[in-house]
């Protein structure tokens, strides 16, 4: 025997006990006379007792099923009071959804929206988690992440916002004191900072954006670090060149302090994306959460052309 109660039979006992027939008990839950049937005698068997006395015109308790039958309507209705507040619950957004988002475009875009967010949605709370590592969705129990990458992962859901660039960039000083490199090749021979992740080397591959050219580069400086933030203030100091996401870089160069180089040549572009577990019964907090973010992101304040009106080259401009 099963160490599990028949909550199903218990479920059917008690709705034919308040129907006193089968076939309107089996109407009610939209199941057939048989399954109702079957159920009950199960019940029955598991238990040791007769819980109805049958005729072909009558259907009567028996003692032994009055003695169950309350207990077995309050089941049934507690049951259901369950799937009515689940249910509310997974279409009333409230409670508490675990976020990641990359450092610095968490610190920068993310977070400065959440107080207009939780005057929104005051029965919401958000577990920022800010990280330039990889977060394992399911594994770490995240409900939701931003992302800026190109995904391999086919078992998580993605909804593209916006697109980002990246810039090799150098500060007035730089260019000034140690000329302005014109082909990636030239590079070598500058002090260039690397942005890498989990230990790993990294990498600078350019395809120029007329030609069809490729160059790829490995930069060597003085400073490696996994943070993009961290390297800014040797390049702001005028002693390297680095590369950055967009969001970062543009906020340089209204005022000069940083200017984008090697224009003629294209970075692989990226995608800010929000992701979660499954598309499937997702809760009404996270498609809250998600609705919002997409749509205070979409339009890209951090791209060239919308931080305080800075006009990039043609070859830079995005395309419609």
């Amino acid at each position: 025997m099963s160490k599990l109660p028949d909550f199903e039979g218990l479920a059917m006992f008690a709705k034919v006990a308040e129907e006193r027939s089968f076939a309107a008990a089996a109407r009610t839950m939209g199941v057939s006379v048989a399954t109702v049937s079957r159920a009950v005698t199960r019940l029955e068997e598991r238990l040791g007792g007769r819980l109805f006395n049958r005729t072909s015109r009558r259907l009567a308790l028996t003692d032994y099923g009055h003695t169950l039958a309350e207990r077995a309507s309050k089941i049934f209705a507690d049951a259901e009071e369950a799937e009515d507040f689940a249910r509310e619950a997974s279409s009333r957004p409230r409670g508490l959804v675990k976020l990641a988002a990359p450092l610095s475009f968490g610190t920068r875009w993310v977070a400065p929206l959440l107080p207009e967010f939780f005057r929104r949605y005051p029965e919401i709370a958000v577990d920022l988690q800010l990280t330039d590592a990889q977060t394992d969705l399911i594994g770490d129990g995240f409900d939701a992440a931003l992302r800026i990458a190109a995904l391999e992962d086919s078992s998580l859901v993605a909804r593209l916002i916006a697109p980002v660039r990246r810039f090799v960039v150098a500060s007035p000083a730089y260019i000034a004191r140690f000329g302005r490199p014109q082909h990636p090749h030239d590079l070598v021979a500058h002090q260039c900072l690397s942005y890498t992740k989990r230990s790993k080397h990294d990498v600078w591959r350019f395809t120029h954006r007329k030609t069809g050219e490729e160059s790829a580069i490995m930069p060597t400086g003085p400073l490696r670090g996994t943070s993009a933030e961290a390297l800014l203030p040797t390049v702001l100091e005028g002693l390297a060149i680095t590369e950055l996401p967009e969001f970062i870089a543009t906020q340089y160069f209204p005022d000069g302090q940083l200017e984008p180089i090697l224009t003629d040549w294209g970075l692989p572009e990226g995608g800010l994306y929000f992701v979660t577990p499954t598309a499937r019964a997702r809760p009404a907090k996270v498609s809250a959460l998600a609705d919002f973010l997409i749509a205070e992101l979409t339009d890209a304040r951090w791209s060239a052309e919308v931080v305080m009106g800075w006009k990039p080259p043609p070859q830079l401009r995005r395309r419609p």
